[in-house]
């Protein structure tokens, strides 16, 4: 019902940035949260960043104050800004949204960190 579509990931260096984008078929507003995810290898799949409807947020401990989500409403998109990276940040970062009382997933999109 609510197709998530993540872009924005690639090959960076320790310190350097990105900004991963999660596009959605639905309105941002008709959707109870939006959370970003990560998996490493042989790794749990762990909650990153969520946003809620209300606008609040929270954040993985070791991520916190290096990375910020944030919604556009007018483009339907979530987005994951993540600074000073590091080689542990390496994961496939996927999107995910609560509507309706389903829960949907992206397809994920890789960040790596490596010099």
């Amino acid at each position: 019902q609510v197709q998530l579509v993540e872009s924005g990931g690639g090959l960076v260096q320790p310190g350097e940035s990105l900004r991963l984008s999660c596009a959605t078929s639905a309105t941002i507003s008709s959707i109870d949260s939006i959370a970003w995810y990560r998996q490493a290898p042989g790794k749990q799949r762990d909650l990153v960043a969520s946003i809620f409807s209300n606008g609040n947020t929270n954040y993985k401990h070791s991520v916190k104050g290096r990375f910020t989500i944030s919604r556009d409403n007018a483009k339907d998109t979530v987005y994951l800004q993540m600074d000073s990276l590091k080689p542990e940040d390496t994961a496939v970062y996927y999107c995910r949204a609560l509507y309706r009382g389903g829960v949907y997933w992206g397809q994920g999109t890789q960040v790596t960190v490596s010099s």
